[in-house]
């Protein structure tokens, strides 16, 4: 797996947040999901590379409170839609005006809410993504909450196991994550009908977790729904993803 340098910058209220790049072109920003972090998601399997072969500039942050990034445990580091203004921010500071942005479930959750805020990308990516995840948070925010409060209890077949044990394998900060869940908000409509660009919804074939790709591709004004093989947690392992991902990046 690749090494690359850490980039550091310093939010509007001060947290330091982290960014990594592989390649040269065209910028695409890539974000990551929940718990996870742009090793993981990113780099590990081999996402970054195939879109950095395809001549892009990959730039992959760590959201707040994950990854490398600042984990603060000042309630007043997570305002409403704290993450979203981060990926503005990160946009402005790294001066990116013609780009591709996308993200893998958290990370294209707060890919809707940039693009919705003013994010103007040339093309979109939405992965592991369903048009319910988008619209009813509330239900998966209690859930991950509940994971996070019975961490040290649940039992092997407890419906938050995988969550619990996907925590423990990233070392995930308990009292940080706690307070960012809460940030979250579903997809306003007008949020939706922003995605006048291009948008990629790719989803694993088995993955339900957060509603149906499908009903999210019909629901965005230009969208194409693509499905690779796994489930949420192994389709972003899976070669296809990033053929796929890369393939239509590069797409004329």
């Amino acid at each position: 797996m690749t090494e690359l340098p850490i980039h550091r910058w310093n939010a509007s209220d001060g947290v330091e947040l982290v960014w990594r790049e592989l390649g040269e072109g065209r910028p695409v920003v890539l974000v990551h999901g929940l718990f996870s972090d742009a090793v993981t998601n990113w780099i590990k399997f081999g996402g970054a590379a195939a879109v950095a072969a395809r001549g892009f500039r990959v730039i992959m942050p760590d959201l707040r409170a994950h990854g490398l990034s600042g984990k603060p445990h000042d309630p007043a580091a997570y305002p409403d839609g704290i993450l979203g203004r981060d990926l503005k921010e990160l946009a402005a500071h790294l001066g990116l005006d013609d780009y591709d942005l996308g993200g893998f479930s958290l990370g294209a959750r707060t890919t809707v809410q940039g693009v919705g805020e003013g994010l103007r990308p040339r093309r979109a990516v939405l992965a592991g993504m369903g048009l319910e995840g988008l619209s009813g948070w509330l239900r998966r925010k209690d859930f991950f909450l509940d994971a996070i409060a019975n961490f040290d209890t649940t039992s092997r077949g407890d419906k938050h196991w995988l969550a619990i044990q996907f925590m423990r394998t990233m070392k995930v900060d308990r009292a940080a994550a706690a307070l960012l869940l809460p940030t979250f908000t579903d997809a306003r409509p007008e949020w939706l009908a922003a995605f006048t660009m291009p948008t990629l919804v790719l989803c694993g074939i088995e993955d339900r977790d957060n509603g149906s790709a499908p009903k999210l591709a019909d629901a965005l004004p230009d969208a194409t729904y693509v499905s690779v093989p796994g489930t949420h947690m192994s389709s972003v392992t899976k070669p296809e993803f990033a053929e796929r991902l890369a393939e239509w990046l590069a797409a004329p």
